[in-house]
């Protein structure tokens, strides 16, 4: 039986699929929310195998009191679920610096203070699983959502070195990159500010938001798929180290790496042509 820490906890979304998962499979869940009252008559059916934990993760005295209440209860965490996020419509040049600063607290600073919170007790048991909630957007860039975007590349980036640090404590550590699923996140766009006082930006902040109050309730994604696809990857014998969720989420992320390794090596010549003439090996980055 395993211990399930999850962030982001609100109705309708893939924080719940994912404990609704780690609960049927038997296992243990403490999930932290925002806002309890709306899942109190949900989590009354789980019983003392679901600890839901009021904590709101951009505060770091509220995320290590959650940490500790849920290794208090259950003696100790295997599953880190890096779940809690979401995204603000606006342009690099444009967006309001606030907005920005704020994307960045909740979509990258609070995944790093869960995981410092986490990780002690990990280390010291030798075990665990970490999973960091990233997006297809964390691999190919999408417009009007450059915040979310670079927020989701700073994710990914710790995620890459966290695996290497972590992995002689016994720790693997999972990028989930999930597309377009059928949850409530698109459902605070239709009354999202987006005039940032640009005009020239105008059109497409229209038609991002449009885009998404019109996909509203038909995203393609199964959330119920995806926390069964997320749980046997946890319970695999080797873990995979990124895992994209979703057939169209699929289809960008590989044609998109795809023509970025390519256009990288159509610049071979150029790249290796600016070493020193004696250079026989690669060196650190620069």
């Amino acid at each position: 039986m395993k211990t399930w820490f999850i962030t982001g906890g609100t109705p309708g979304g893939l924080g719940v699929a994912f404990a609704d998962e780690a609960l049927t499979r038997g296992d243990r869940v403490a999930l932290t929310t925002r806002r309890p009252a709306q899942l109190s008559e949900w989590a009354r059916a789980h019983g003392d195998r679901l600890l839901l934990l009021p904590a709101d993760v951009t505060d770091p005295a509220q995320v290590g009191a959650a940490v500790a209440a849920a290794e208090e209860r259950f003696g100790g965490i295997d599953v880190l679920v890096n779940n809690a996020g979401r995204g603000w419509v606006g342009t690099v040049e444009g967006m309001a610096d606030r907005a920005v600063r704020d994307s960045f607290e909740l979509n990258f600073f609070a995944a790093l203070t869960v995981l410092r919170a986490v990780l002690p007790g990990m280390r010291e048991r030798r075990s665990g699983t970490v999973v960091n909630v990233s997006s297809v957007a964390g691999l190919v860039g999408a417009p009007a959502f450059g915040s979310y975007s670079a927020a989701k590349f700073a994710v990914e980036g710790m995620t890459e070195v966290l695996r290497h640090e972590v992995e002689p404590f016994g720790i693997t550590v999972l990028a989930l990159e999930p597309g377009a699923f059928r949850t409530n996140a698109y459902a605070g766009f239709a009354v999202e500010p987006i005039d940032e006082g640009i005009a020239d930006y105008g059109p497409l902040l229209l038609s991002v938001r449009d885009s998404m109050v019109e996909q509203h309730g038909d995203q393609p994604g199964d959330p119920r798929a995806a926390a069964r696809a997320l749980a046997d990857a946890v319970d695999a014998e080797r873990p995979p180290h990124r895992l994209v969720l979703g057939g169209a989420g699929f289809d960008m992320a590989v044609s998109h790496l795809e023509a970025q390794l390519a256009g990288i090596r159509a610049h071979e010549r150029t790249a290796r042509g600016a070493d020193f003439a004696d250079v026989s090996g690669p060196g650190p980055a620069r």
